[in-house]
Formats: C-alpha cells, sequence, structure tokens
C-alpha cells in the first residue's frame, strides 16, 4: 500500500503525539507491507523522514495559531479563513500521493478524497474543558466534527478512549480500532555507576527521590500530589524528595509557587524539561515513580516508569488501570490521604517491591512500537476497503 502520514506534530524533543507520529514514521518506513511513505509537512509533501533539528519547519497555520493566542474568539473568523485556504493547499499536495492511506496521527484531517484515518488520543477537550486553554478547546470542537466527517476509519491509543470515542462518534465498533503505545527501548534498568553522571549533575542520589515526569498542568494533579507529599511521615518526605521534570504548562502558576515553597524546605526539587538522554536515567534512579493524573488517553510514562524497574504510584482514572495492567499501587484522584499512604509504601514495602519491579519489566515489554505499527497498519486496510 501507499501511506501519507502527517507529520506536523513531530517536532524535536519528541514529546507526547510527536513521539508517537515519529515512531509510527520510523516504523511504517520498515514495514514490507507499505510500499511508498509519503510525509505532509505544512503544504508540502515529501519522501524525506523527519530528523533533527526538527522535522517540520513551523506552518504558517500554527505561526497564525500562536499570534491570535488567548484572543482567539475574536479572531475566530480570520483563523478560519486561513484554515479553509490551507486545507486546500494541503488536498493539492495530497494529490502527488494519489491512491494512498492518508493518516492524520493529531486529530485533524483534510478534506481528501482517498481513505483517511484519524488518531484520536483522548477526549479531554469535550470531558474535561477545564484542563485546557479556552483557545484550545474552541479550536478542537470545531475540528473534531469536521474529522469525524472525512474518516473512514479512526485509532485510539487505548480501549478506554476507544470507547468514549465510540459513544462520541457513532461509528461501528469495527471502524473504531485501539492501538496502544510503547516505551522505547532507552527505558530500561539501569545500576547507580551508569546513573551516576546524569544524577550527579542534577544533586540526586540513586533511588533516594520520587519521579513525575509530564508537563505541569491541571490535569496532571500535582496539586495533590503536593498534598499528599506534605502529610508524608519526616522519615520518608526528607529522604525521598519529590523530583518534578516536565514543562511548565499551562495554569501552572500555583503549583510552581508551591514547588518553589518546597524547594526552599528541602523535600521537593523542579527540574524543569529534562532532555531525552537524561530522561531514562533519570527514571532508573529514582525509588519510586507517581503519576496521579486526572485524565489520560493512555498513559506512556507509567511503562516507562516500569521498563526501567521503577515501581508506580498512580491514580485509578480513565486509561490508567489499563496501561499498569495490575502492576502499580492505585487510588482515587482526590484521595490525598490514600496516596500519602500509598508512596510510603512502594517506598519502604521491600518484599512488594521485590515482586512488582519483574512484574513491571516483564508488562512493560509486552508492549512494543512493532504492535503499534501492526495495528495501524490494520486500521489502514480497514480504510481503503471502506473506499
Amino acid at each position: 500500500m501507499k501511506v501519507a502520514l502527517g507529520v506536523d506534530v513531530i517536532r524535536f524533543p519528541l514529546t507526547g503525539i510527536g513521539r508517537y507520529a515519529y515512531e509510527l514514521a520510523k516504523g511504517l518506513g520498515q514495514s514490507e507491507e507499505v510500499e511508498r511513505l509519503f510525509f505532509l509537512s505544512g503544504r508540502r509533501l515529501g519522501r524525506s523522514f523527519p530528523s533533527e533539528p526538527g522535522v517540520s519547519p513551523t506552518t504558517a497555520l500554527s505561526s497564525l495559531k500562536r499570534f491570535v493566542g488567548r484572543r482567539f474568539v475574536e479572531h475566530r473568523c480570520v483563523l478560519d479563513i486561513y484554515r479553509s485556504i490551507n486545507d486546500v493547499l494541503r488536498v493539492r499536495a495530497l494529490m502527488n500521493a494519489e491512491g494512498a492511506v492518508y493518516h492524520g496521527p493529531n486529530y485533524y484531517l483534510p478534506a481528501y478524497d482517498g481513505p483517511s484515518v484519524a488518531t484520536f488520543h483522548d477526549l479531554s477537550v469535550l470531558d474535561c474543558p477545564e484542563f485546557h486553554p479556552p483557545e484550545r478547546v474552541a479550536y478542537m470542537r470545531s475540528e473534531l466534527p469536521v474529522a469525524l466527517e472525512r474518516a473512514d476509519v479512526l485509532l485510539t491509543i487505548s480501549e478506554h478512549a476507544r470507547q468514549a470515542v465510540l459513544a462520541y462518534s457513532g461509528f461501528s465498533p469495527e471502524r473504531v480500532l485501539a492501538v496502544p503505545l510503547a516505551a522505547s527501548s532507552e527505558f530500561k534498568p539501569r545500576t547507580a555507576k551508569e546513573c551516576a553522571e546524569v544524577l550527579v549533575r542534577f544533586g540526586l542520589g540513586f533511588g533516594r527521590y520520587v519521579l513525575y515526569a509530564g508537563t505541569v498542568e491541571p490535569r496532571k494533579n500535582l496539586g495533590r500530589l503536593l498534598d499528599a507529599y506534605e502529610i508524608l511521615p519526616a522519615r520518608v518526605k526528607n529522604h525521598f524528595p519529590l523530583v518534578v521534570a516536565g514543562y511548565r504548562g499551562w495554569c501552572s502558576d500555583e503549583v510552581h509557587v508551591r514547588l518553589q515553597q518546597a524547594q526552599s524546605e528541602g523535600w521537593a526539587f523542579y527540574l524543569g524539561f529534562v532532555s531525552a538522554s537524561d530522561l531514562p536515567v533519570l527514571y532508573s534512579g529514582a525509588r519510586i515513580f507517581a503519576f496521579p493524573s486526572l485524565y489520560e488517553g493512555f498513559g506512556l510514562p507509567l511503562l516507562e516508569a516500569m521498563a526501567s524497574g521503577v515501581p508506580v504510584v498512580c491514580s485509578d482514572s480513565t486509561s490508567l488501570p489499563e496501561v499498569g495492567g495490575g502492576y502499580p499501587l492505585m487510588c482515587a484522584p482526590d484521595d490525598v490521604d490514600q496516596l500519602s499512604h500509598l508512596l510510603v509504601r512502594a517506598i519502604e514495602d521491600e518484599p512488594w517491591r521485590e515482586r512488582v519491579i519483574p512484574s513491571g519489566i516483564a508488562h512493560a515489554g509486552s508492549f512494543s512500537w512493532e504492535r503499534t505499527v501492526t495495528g495501524t497498519l490494520k486500521a489502514y486496510r480497514a480504510a481503503m476497503e471502506r473506499k
């Protein structure tokens, strides 16, 4: 088959959906089933594999969206006009990939006549709009129905997300496929010696901290994680500080004020964004991984932690029980007392740790990007059958 993959979301350093699209691009390029692979970047169609320092130049549309920013609503008419023009130019570019399956890995689809597949990672903009900036909510609420009209098949990244998308789209079950993600091979157990250079640079001790990795934003529930940490016994809080690694996201000022106070008291550290080379080492050196998120389409950090040989404490919300496979310690995302209790147990319960670490490694290993590519190709075949 011929495939055209949208790659606007692939920007380095890779995070989230960008990582997903990058791994798909790499896997599809290695598949014997894909005769020709095209990449749609902005309004240009090419054959070159996305690579650093940037995949896709910033498109004019994304530049306009940044300019509009929080004044989205009053500039909505301008943005709508531009999107319409941009859509026409994308379709014109795709004429050079006639007969290809087009895959939009980040919800959106151009008005392409050929078979089309879109990945809906989650529906948090609809289910929990308070977790997103208003301009993102408005934009996606206008674009998701358009994608539904154009899609032959939808992909999700978990069964939880699939059930939500089925209910929202009204599609028949065979038109919505759940294809899970995977942790990359860089996430693996390491010895103290192997972690030493990175941990010394961050001022951390091997096995002497609790890690959270991800964007600092409302749906990640870091406020309650800080609440749970504040009530930890002194023997735990003082010897196993909380380390937060990730971009400073939307609506996170209050959390950062609390992190600064906690850092001054010696029981938390904010590292900001951590490079792709340092992050796997940071995982490997942690005593446990904490992830009390309120909403996830998948929850890849759980797999990354387990693959690194690090026990997990997380919430039992949305897709996390599915991804965790029964190995993390879980509680309701709003139960601060229970979260605090589970943090202590995960740190101090050696028999439990000895059981769960090898099981978690094996569970994480059952996910692979090869499996993701195989499931994605199944979606492409289903889309082709509908044309």
